[in-house]
């Protein structure tokens, strides 16, 4: 008797967890082209693929500031920590490669993509989870739209669609607004 209750209660499990990559490359559509994901990393490549986005009414320079400043994101955005870029320099560059945590997860991550004030991609590494963190600054009138895409390969991203597959949106929301919330008070808005 448990065991056909509990059978299609994970079925459905699964299934809604596996429901979170199609909406989101459905929504990234128009902006894909833009993104130079690694063959590997493509959305319908992807075993977990998030979009999200915000309006920002400040210039891109400010937004890219915000960005390229990594050693700063823990005291603004919960989802990062111990963020140290290697070699001594102070903002992200083209190649560079930093150590960090997030998710209770430490990686080192190198700067595949830096376009300044348009595009900045980096891509993570570890033996269980793999992935392609890609930002997007486009012009929209007065301010910018900011997106940002992941795409994520390996074992781990299994649990992560059955057990927290809101989680990484919900961060990256909070990203994009801390964001949002400082290069807007840069600008005086």
């Amino acid at each position: 008797m448990r065991k056909c209750i509990l059978l299609p209660i994970a079925a459905l499990t699964i299934f809604s967890a596996c429901q979170s990559t199609g909406p989101s490359i459905a929504k990234s559509r128009s902006y894909e082209e833009q993104i130079n994901w690694p063959e590997e990393f493509k959305p319908e490549e992807a075993s977990f693929y998030i979009h999200n986005s915000i309006e920002i009414n400040a210039p891109a320079e400010a937004v890219w500031r915000e960005l390229i400043d990594a050693t700063r994101w823990p005291e603004w955005y919960e989802g990062a920590e111990n963020v140290q870029i290697q070699n001594g320099q102070s903002l992200l560059q083209d190649d560079s490669v930093f150590t960090w945590s997030t998710m209770g997860l430490n990686f080192v991550s190198t700067v595949k993509e830096y376009v300044p004030n348009c595009r900045l991609s980096w891509r993570s590494q570890k033996a269980v989870i793999q992935g392609y963190h890609a930002w997007l600054i486009i012009p929209r009138g007065k301010g910018v739209l900011l997106i940002t895409d992941e795409s994520q390969r390996g074992f781990l991203t299994f649990f992560q669609k059955v057990f927290v597959p809101n989680k990484l949106s919900r961060l990256h929301d909070i990203w994009l607004a801390g964001i949002k919330k400082r290069a807007e008070a840069k600008v005086g808005i």
